[in-house]
């Protein structure tokens, strides 16, 4: 019998990377940071035109301390005209710089914090309907005090911190209070990964 959709739902839950041919491929607009690309793609024997964000992926970084709590920035965002509480995060635009290097050194430049223990805690699509962004977020323990040269400008340089218990973010972000993605995803998946002292979360490697 031929596969069906209904039969592969019953495997083992996972995205199915999958590329079909691109016909043709333009920028239709370059930006300071991302750009916008129209793409062509022969699709189930037909064409579909899409116009899509061109993005160099990020990482962000929940650091836990020994108490259970975790930092938090807040952060003037101005396409949504909001303060909004976030983890430490930045884009992978540093060539030849591995995810974990960059999320250490966001860690460092944004919160002053280095840490010893570092796992992958969750990685996911922000936009898949028009944006090619990934994110990985890294949880980081055993947290301690750096130094570095970095100067915070623009948005950056009145950013609050904020220790805040991880249960309090939960609530925060079960309650609508916060509604920052990668905060939200962040929180809750450590509050799962937490239940087994996140003896599952993958290395940061």
């Amino acid at each position: 019998m031929p596969d069906t959709g209904e039969e592969r739902s019953r495997a083992e839950l996972a995205d199915e990377s999958f590329s079909p041919p691109v016909t043709s491929s333009e920028l239709v607009f370059e930006g300071r940071v991302w750009d916008v690309r129209r793409e062509s793609v022969d699709y189930n024997g037909g064409e579909i035109v899409r116009d899509f964000v061109d993005h160099t992926g990020a990482v962000g970084v929940l650091a836990m301390d020994d108490d259970g709590r975790v930092m938090l920035i807040r952060q003037y965002r101005h396409p949504v005209r909001t303060r909004d509480w976030e983890i430490p995060a930045g884009l992978l635009d540093v060539a030849g710089e591995s995810k974990l290097a960059a999320a250490q050194r966001e860690l460092a430049e944004e919160v002053d914090l280095g840490a010893r223990t570092w796992n992958v805690l969750a990685e996911f699509f922000t936009s898949p309907g028009g944006s090619s962004e990934v994110i990985r977020v890294f949880l980081a323990r055993d947290v301690h005090p750096v130094t570095h040269d970095f100067t915070r400008e623009g948005e950056e340089a009145d950013m609050e911190k904020r220790w805040v218990p991880l249960d309090e973010v939960v609530d925060a972000a079960l309650a609508g209070r916060i509604r920052n993605a990668p905060l939200i995803i962040a929180a809750l998946a450590a509050r799962a990964a937490g239940e087994d002292g996140f003896a599952h979360l993958a290395p940061a490697s």
